[in-house]
């Protein structure tokens, strides 16, 4: 996805992840009031610039601990559910009060993992936002923390604003921190430390991730941000780091995108560096998308699909299922199983070595089968023809079908060329 196809006359869809530090202060206990309001005029002008901005907001159990004036989160998991419940309250109740002001509705969306995790449900969350964002209403997306428990989590919102961000087909996702940008060391500490204004691939990066860390009711840090990074870059997003107690920053960010002539959308990351340094655009590191962004289903499956176990191909299959014309995945090119689990579920995908059952194995990408683990079992190895003969029964030919398998970015052999 480039940065100006979702849109006519370069009006883009935002995603701005907002950080508990943006909204709370530890030290003094309060709300950051001014900064929230800040942060609603930037929104609303961008909305008045024609584009449709999303909000992921944490912050729930930090105004909770504040509301029930608790020092810190408690321990036990039913009480820092409590506390979130009251927490949520209060931070919907605040941002609707800013945005009142400005005459702008809002609307609260709270997802778990689970929610997502089934395709019906991930089509009508995502159908539900593209809606509020058509009738012009600003979306306010957490995670649903009363509900939630470890094996359902995001883990953190920079990963549950990259998922919003591929959701929806965003052409940006601003993440909001404490920091202008990364950096090749921590700024606090080394005066050496030079700013990353663009990077071309995520897994070649090379910074300090220590430049921000977690607080006492965050669960982010700089290392969840590139994560996300990768994450919504690989959907074709531009993500975007930035300082959140400078809002301004992303509306100056967006118009320089939306002005700048056309031939920066094709400058090198060395170039694009140079120019925007020298139209002194506000500080910010930008991740720059996947030239071939990974497709809705697929993004789906690898991002948001609960694993229950793992399926071991051979080599040869995984050239099959990987190449671009490529094929389902067969029972003759499946060495084995790992878990209990059942038909329709999503598994792991490894590579192993049939000749060297002792190699370590590739993690290539997930899918979803049609054949629980202990009929896998039976019937690898075999060509298709026989599965009937082996299990009484062949509601497929494929363990998984083509369209049911996504790879991670740079598994595949036409990405290593």
């Amino acid at each position: 996805m480039s940065t100006t196809s979702n849109s006519p006359k370069n009006r883009f869809t935002i995603v701005i992840k907002l950080g508990s530090s943006s909204l709370y202060d530890e030290e003094t206990r309060q709300h950051k009031i001014a900064n929230m309001s800040l942060i609603a005029e930037t929104i609303c002008r961008l909305r008045r610039d024609g584009h449709h901005v999303v909000i992921v907001s944490s912050g729930g159990i930090a105004v909770g601990l504040k509301q029930l004036q608790l020092e810190g989160r408690p321990k036990k998991l039913s009480q820092t559910q409590a506390v979130a419940a009251t927490g949520q309250a209060r931070l919907i109740g605040l941002w609707d009060d800013l945005f009142r002001q400005l005459d702008q509705p809002i609307a609260q969306i709270l997802l778990t993992r689970n929610d997502v995790a089934d395709r019906t449900q991930y089509l009508n969350a995502a159908n539900t936002m593209q809606e509020l964002l058509n009738m012009g209403i600003i979306p306010i997306v957490n995670e649903n923390d009363t509900l939630t428990v470890q094996e359902i989590q995001f883990g953190d919102n920079d990963t549950l604003s990259a998922i919003t961000a591929g959701m929806i087909s965003a052409d940006f996702l601003f993440l909001m921190t404490d920091v202008d940008c990364l950096y090749t060391g921590n700024p606090r500490d080394n005066p050496d430390a030079k700013p990353v204004l663009v990077v071309d691939n995520v897994n070649e990066l090379k910074v300090d991730a220590t430049s921000t860390g977690n607080s006492s009711v965050g669960t982010g840090g700089m290392t969840t941000k590139l994560i996300a990074a990768e994450l919504g870059t690989s959907a074709g997003v531009t993500v975007i780091i930035c300082r959140s107690s400078v809002p301004g920053n992303i509306h100056a960010i967006v118009q320089h995108i939306q002005n700048a002539p056309p031939e920066e959308k094709d400058m090198s990351p060395d170039e694009l560096m140079h120019s925007l340094t020298m139209n002194e655009v506000p500080l910010h590191t930008r991740f720059l998308p996947k030239e071939r962004p990974i497709g809705d289903r697929k993004f789906w499956i690898l991002h948001t699909v609960a694993t229950h176990g793992s399926v071991i191909v051979d080599k040869g299959a995984y050239e099959a299922i990987t190449r671009p014309e490529r094929a389902g995945l067969l029972p003759v090119g499946v060495l084995g199983t790992q878990g209990n689990f059942h038909a329709n579920q999503g598994v792991d995908i490894y590579v192993g070595d049939r000749h060297n059952p002792e190699a370590e194995l590739e993690h290539i990408g997930k899918c979803l089968v049609n054949y629980p683990a202990s009929e896998i079992e039976n019937i690898k190895g075999l060509q298709s023809n026989q599965i009937e003969d082996q299990l009484g029964y062949a509601d497929s030919e494929y363990i998984a079908f083509r369209e049911n398998m996504a790879f991670f970015s740079g598994v595949r052999p036409d990405d290593k060329q």
